[in-house]
């Protein structure tokens, strides 16, 4: 089999990648705040309003499954960059990025003591799978895509009607929402370095994440071998039949009933959405530049994605857990909704006060800084 080799072709900065990522961040903070932050709890809340379950189905179908696809696309995306840019230079770029994940993996860590849903530790960990992927030609790497797309362990279990036992996940998520509800910081923190990680295993396997999440790494750096997110040849155009193609499957299952075999179809309607997202803000992102105006406000708050992604787990957190201003049970969803957006613009205010007098994020600086030590 012939490896991949690089094209040589320059890998200038993606300014709309930045804005999905920023919109990917913005979003994963707005539905943290519809599920209070992980804390699904049993006590009556106080403060709703009638619009709250509308809120809530309308967030969940944007967002949930949306946001952290988007992010580990645009992952696969940068692990492209970086690995082409080393190649041009005639460097093995591997072990590097081994180094890198383990990293990411502390920040996880760190990220994990405050809130239990982190994504960066699994990152860290589907992360290495990409450097022996990254050496097989384009053909077999979309192979692989198709496989993990049609969610391979989920049509497993439909087809020979095993069903994997989630009673475990079930028990750490209790013993966890409990700590959150009731527990101190202290008692919150060892609980979720204790169980967090393999709460989140367990999860991504529960909602049919696990081969989804791989996917999409995969699909990120396969679109940066195509360089589709440049405006270059018939990219757009490419984009405008991902769009029209998606919208097209998404109606269909939007309003047909798929119920019996959901198990398996919903994570790839999800999946479907997510592509029509993408395809929208591309095409948009390249047609129009008031968009472009728009949205180069999201790519400030995409550049600095992994110092947004700590800060809304501790503010979060502090917002909604007992051992903070418990907001878990005052709340319904339409006011946590606000308090997210509040989020977004603090951070954002940040975001360009930071930039204003360094070219990185703080978190982004040290990690690009430990990666090439």
């Amino acid at each position: 089999m012939i490896m991949y080799k690089t094209s040589n072709l320059p890998n200038t900065r993606i300014d709309v990648a930045d804005a999905l990522r920023g919109i990917a961040v913005a979003g994963i903070i707005l539905y943290h705040s519809v599920e209070h932050f992980n804390i699904f709890t049993q006590e009556p809340i106080v403060h709703t309003l009638a619009s709250d379950q509308t809120v809530a189905d309308v967030l969940a179908w944007l967002f949930s499954g949306k946001m952290y696809g988007i992010f580990a696309m645009l992952f696969g995306l940068s692990f492209f960059i970086m690995n082409d840019n080393q190649q041009q230079k005639r460097k093995n770029f591997s072990g590097r990025f081994a180094w890198r994940m383990c990293l990411l993996f502390m920040f996880g860590i760190v990220n994990i003591a405050f809130y239990d849903g982190d994504i960066l530790m699994l990152y860290a960990c589907y992360g290495l799978l990409l450097i022996p992927i990254s050496y097989l030609p384009s053909k077999a790497v979309w192979c692989i895509i198709a496989l993990l797309a049609i969610q391979p362990v989920e049509l497993f279990c439909l087809l020979t009607g095993y069903e994997i036992d989630h009673t475990r996940f079930y028990e750490i998520s209790g013993i966890i929402n409990a700590a959150h509800e009731h527990g101190t910081f202290w008692e919150n923190t060892l609980t979720n370095l204790r169980y967090g990680f393999e709460v989140n295993l367990r999860f991504n396997i529960f909602s049919g994440r696990l081969t989804q999440l791989l996917c999409l790494f995969i699909l990120g750096m396969q679109l940066g071998r195509q360089r589709l997110f440049y405006n270059e040849g018939r990219n757009l155009q490419i984009w405008h039949k991902i769009l029209c193609i998606s919208a097209a499957i998404v109606i269909v299952m939007s309003v047909v009933d798929y119920s019996p075999v959901a198990s398996w179809l919903k994570s790839i309607y999800n999946l479907v959405i997510l592509l029509m997202i993408v395809s929208a803000v591309v095409s948009a992102w390249y047609a129009f530049e008031g968009v472009r105006r728009v949205l180069h406000h999201l790519c400030i708050f995409g550049r600095m994605s992994l110092t947004n992604y700590l800060l809304q787990s501790i503010i979060g957190c502090a917002i909604f857990c007992g051992y903070g201003l418990g907001c878990y049970y005052k709340l319904g969803i339409t006011y946590a909704v606000m308090i997210g957006l509040m989020m977004v613009v603090a951070q954002y205010v940040f975001c360009r006060y930071w930039f204003s007098s360094h070219q990185r994020g703080p978190l982004e600086g040290v990690w690009r800084k430990l990666t090439w030590i």
